[in-house]
């Protein structure tokens, strides 16, 4: 598989002693449901880490209470030492530090490619447009798709939309980047091609939290797999540990149902 023939540089990059997110004892209820239970999870600058599990098991809930999309209830959240309260101020300190690829592209139609990816820095960071737009090319260059910026999303295939909107997280020069299922509204034949940009991101020491049920992405290119189940984090470790030797019969029945054996 060509992903895990790419693995051999991005595993043994320096990843940082410097901690960029730190999660201790963290719950969040949906009313009554319990749909996060006392989350410990320590992220160091320059790790990739692959969140799997069943559905409904609250992966797509965490990453999004990385950057306050969803808000917890008790415990702490830490990113870039900045710790998440309902302070406005540190809530927009964390976003602009934190990078976001969601399922769906949510790129605005009536604006090119172009448009899209400097809106952000132009309106939110005042980077004047011709910075803007230079940064925006070069980010476009870098996933491959510098010859679409002057149309509009409904011209480009899913997996250019994806790519697009990896590029315009990135013109905002993210610290992190949390990813949620980014293939899973793909069609098969464009995955590579969104896995392919996110295994580059990863060659440039870029820390990275992808939620996503691609196995050979988790075993390409993250340093560690969180598996996740219940609302809780049920076992984490080295991708070659968590899929030859997984630890919880939880895991173990994932895994089985996911890779059919």
């Amino acid at each position: 598989m060509q992903t895990a023939e790419r693995a051999v540089d991005t595993r043994h990059m320096q990843i940082s002693e410097e901690i960029a997110i730190q999660i201790r004892g963290m719950n969040k209820w949906f009313g009554q449901f319990h749909v996060l239970r006392d989350i410990d999870l320590t992220v160091h600058r320059g790790e990739r880490i692959v969140i799997c599990g069943p559905s409904g098991s609250g992966k797509s809930t965490l990453i999004r209470c990385i950057n306050r999309l969803e808000e917890h209830q008790s415990g702490q959240i830490i990113v870039d030492g900045t710790e998440l309260t309902s302070d406005l101020k540190n809530i927009d300190k964390v976003r602009s530090e934190v990078g976001m690829v969601f399922q769906h592209f949510n790129l605005f139609p009536h604006l090119t490619i172009l448009e899209n990816c400097t809106l952000a820095p132009i309106w939110v960071r005042k980077v004047p447009k011709a910075e803007a737009e230079e940064t925006a090319m070069h980010f476009l260059r870098k996933v491959k798709i510098p010859d679409q910026a002057h149309k509009y999303p409904g011209q480009l295939s899913g997996g250019q939309q994806q790519r697009v909107a990896i590029a315009r997280s990135l013109c905002m020069k993210p610290r992190i980047m949390l990813f949620d299922e980014p293939t899973s509204a793909l069609d098969p034949e464009m995955i590579k091609e969104v896995l392919d940009t996110m295994i580059s991101l990863a060659e440039d020491g870029m820390t990275m939290i992808c939620v996503t049920h691609e196995m050979g992405f988790a075993q390409a290119v993250a340093n560690r797999v969180v598996f996740m189940d219940q609302g809780q984090v049920v076992e984490q470790n080295t991708p070659r540990e968590f899929f030859n030797n997984p630890q919880s019969e939880r895991s173990r029945m994932f895994l089985s149902q996911i890779l059919g054996h």
